[in-house]
This record gives C-alpha cells, structure tokens and sequence, in this order.
C-alpha cells in the first residue's frame, strides 16, 4: 500500500485522506477495483459511483476510496474501467488496452506505437521513411515481392525475431491521406517493426529572411538605398 503526494492547494478532508492514507487499488478489468487499506478491503465500482465501505453505505458520501480510485485511473497509474494492463511489446511498460481489444495485439506504448503518417529511421541503413500501415502480420508470414523469401529471410532482417509484426513504410517522398499513400505508384517496403525508430517529422523549412518569399527584409534594404541615393543627390544640386 501507499499514499500519494497532495497537490500544493486545499482539499476537502475526504480527498485529502484519499491521497494520504496508504491504499492499495487492484482493477478487474471491469468497472470494479479493490481498494484495501489498514481498516479493511472495499469494492469500489467507478461507473456507478458505489463503495461497500460504511462512510458510503451509510452516509452516501462520495468516500475517500472512490476518489482514489479516481485519481488513480485519472493519473494513469490503474487503467481505466474496461481496460486491463498489457506489457508493451518492446519494452517493460504497461499499456491500457480495452479488453475486448487484448488478443488483437502486439500492444506498444506511446514510445514505441508506430501508426501510418509516423516519420520513422530504419535502424540497419539510417535512413528515414512514412510508415504506412499499422504493425501487422508476421516477419515469417510476409513474403517479399517477387523473391521467394519472408521479411524475416531477407539478409538485414536476421537479427530480429522471426515473429515480429511487419510495417510498411515508404521514402519520404509520400503522405498519407485517407484514401491510402500518395502518389499511389510508391513502393511499400516492409520491415520488422522493432527495426524502425520513430522519429521527429523533419521541419517545414523557413526561407532565409533575405530570400523570404514576401521579400520584405530586401524591398526594405532597397528602399533605404534608394533614400540615401536621393539624400546625396540633393546635397549635390544644393
């Protein structure tokens, strides 16, 4: 069990015990989650807003065991109801998924999620693309093009489990719009999916101010010029 930090403002006496007194919160993947604390065990359900514990039964107060399982799925350290925690394919951290949703995996969390439109750099080459398409069948089940090989038989692919989901992904000479990737006569190539690193969107680049598009900071130049041209002139004929 533990507490948790108090936010630096004043709470009311129930939600300052909600965070203070050591509790722990156990999810069901359901709208139910355990609370025990030094007093005893309670069943929380977040959707209906009920709690077993006496101050709820009897007082019908909003009582400290639900609002820290509130703040616990709002700070995202308990999923949300529905939801159950799955470990992210490439690494330790837990990812909230629906649980309808769990068998439909692999499942990655937000540093390793790759979704069509994600910049991506191939790790073998450094060379950067467009994923395409979400992470899908296997290396060993993706055949390439005209070989007779899988993604996961290619030479470069040999490092990587042979059961890794497969992305697409183009060069960077593409987008991704609704209708699928454009222009349409790219090739997609596929990789295995830990192979590909999301990375930054390269930045739009801005025109130089000397050559800006506008060509304000040059017609200014040249109109300062063109005052002290006329200024001389002036001395001249005086």
């Amino acid at each position: 069990m533990r507490s948790l930090p108090v936010p630096d403002r004043d709470l009311e006496e129930r939600s300052l015990r909600a965070r203070t007194e050591p509790m722990a919160v156990t999810d069901f993947g359901t709208n139910i989650y355990e609370v025990r604390t030094d007093s005893g065990t309670y069943m929380v359900d977040l959707g209906a807003g009920r709690c077993t514990c006496p101050d709820h039964h009897f007082r019908g107060a909003r009582c400290k065991h639900l609002r820290r399982v509130a703040i616990e799925v709002t700070e995202g350290r308990v999923p949300p109801p529905g939801h159950v925690a799955v470990e992210c394919r490439d690494c330790d951290s837990e990812v909230f998924v629906p649980v309808d949703d769990v068998e439909d995996g692999p499942h990655y969390c937000p540093v390793h999620r790759v979704v069509p439109g994600d910049a991506v750099r191939d790790r073998e080459t450094g060379h950067r693309l467009v994923a395409v398409t979400h992470p899908a069948r296997r290396a060993d089940d993706v055949s390439i093009p005209g070989t007779d090989a899988t993604v996961a038989d290619y030479r470069t692919n040999r490092e990587y489990d042979p059961d890794e989901p497969v992305v697409g992904a183009v060069y960077p000479r593409a987008r991704v719009t609704a209708e699928g990737v454009e222009p349409r006569e790219l090739q997609v190539y596929s990789f295995p999916r830990s192979r590909l690193v999301r990375v930054d969107p390269e930045p739009e680049r801005t025109p130089d101010a000397r050559t800006s598009s506008a060509g304000e900071p040059r017609n200014r130049d040249r109109r300062e010029e063109n005052r002290r041209d006329r200024d001389r002139r002036d001395r001249a004929d005086a």
